[in-house]
């Protein structure tokens, strides 16, 4: 459901996946899913507009979701009324509201509902997590992100509210989810829009949460910053009670604890390696997770991203949209809370 420029890395995921066959394609722009169908050769796949009736006739065991947020519940929804598991595009949901609504629908129709959180599936951040995993630097005090890039999207993204933190810093939440190991209990978030900004609300943000036993994660971003472009997974740096460690979000990774031995004012550092991957890590991007939500479908499991768990994701999302709003701390709550 959706064929917009962002399907495209969905059918080339999906492309790579063995017997997986694309029976249906959904759009309400008709020409648009005509013409990704050909782009992929899915000459045999039935197009249509209406997505109730290619569900009742189709009767597919999985539904693809990559509408903009606002319709991601009712197309979601939709799914599980004709018995599909989903596999949806991020954010969650447009709200926490309509997260709940997807999750207990979910629930009560014994369905699978997962999320692409393809940053989550990348190399870097497996490796990074490692490193905490196994206390070389110490126990977690800090983890600390900057994405600053600067995309001229056009479309539905230059005219969202709140558009850095709903539709791109969830990314580098879940990812810093993952790494702490640890949930986010309160936020503190300033969020502007810069002049020069080309988007109509929220471009900029910072951001300031609490871990759960100790610790931070702080973020700073914005999607109108031209020029010495940060990768679009982030800078990251992690600080830990024994050393630290910084990642460019691309290849470059440093990291060193401090010695016994002093240097003046300080205790002299000493590099240490970045653990390689395990070959249980889960990689691959974005066909990682699909792969996963497909083979987690057909052993009967539930894969990583499933919507219960990236909720807690969303929630830091909203919080610092409501922190922001009302320019003060505001506690995340549980997802029972929320």
């Amino acid at each position: 459901m959706g064929c917009g420029a962002m399907s495209r890395a969905w059918f080339s995921a999906a492309a790579e996946i063995d017997d997986l066959e694309i029976v249906g394609l959904v759009d309400l722009d008709l020409e648009r899913a005509r013409s990704r169908a050909a782009e992929f050769g899915l000459a045999h796949a039935e197009i249509g507009t209406d997505l109730d009736a290619l569900l009742n006739r189709l009767k597919p065991d999985l539904l693809f979701d990559v509408v903009v947020p606002g319709a991601r519940r009712e197309v979601a929804l939709a799914g599980f009324a004709h018995g599909c598991h989903v596999l949806s595009e991020k954010p969650m949901a447009d709200s926490m509201a309509a997260a709940r609504d997807m999750a207990a629908a979910a629930k009560a129709a014994g369905r699978v509902h997962a999320i692409i959180q393809n940053r989550r599936y990348l190399a870097g951040i497996r490796r990074i997590r490692r490193l905490v995993e196994s206390g070389a630097i110490g126990d977690l005090t800090g983890v600390h992100c900057d994405f600053f890039v600067g995309p001229h999207f056009g479309g539905f993204r230059e005219e969202m509210e709140h558009v850095l933190l709903l539709d791109m810093a969830i990314h580098t939440f879940d990812a810093a989810r993952l790494v702490a190991g640890r949930r986010p209990v309160a936020v503190y978030c300033h969020e502007s829009n810069p002049a020069g900004s080309w988007y109509a609300h929220g471009a900029s943000a910072h951001a300031i949460f609490e871990l759960e036993g100790g610790g931070v994660l702080t973020y700073r971003g914005s999607w109108c910053a031209e020029g010495l472009r940060t990768s679009w997974e982030s800078a990251w740096r992690l600080t830990g009670t024994c050393g630290s460690l910084s990642w460019d979000g691309a290849e470059d990774f440093r990291a060193e604890v401090a010695t016994d031995r002093r240097d003046g004012l300080f205790f002299a550092p000493e590099a240490i390696e970045v653990p390689p991957l395990d070959p249980a890590d889960r990689v691959g991007g974005h066909l990682g997770v699909m792969r996963d939500f497909v083979d987690a479908i057909r052993a009967g499991t539930e894969p990583e991203t499933v919507g219960h768990q990236n909720i807690h994701s969303l929630a830091m999302v909203f919080a610092a949209i409501d922190s922001a709003r009302q320019g003060r701390r505001v506690a995340i709550p549980t997802t029972e809370e929320s």
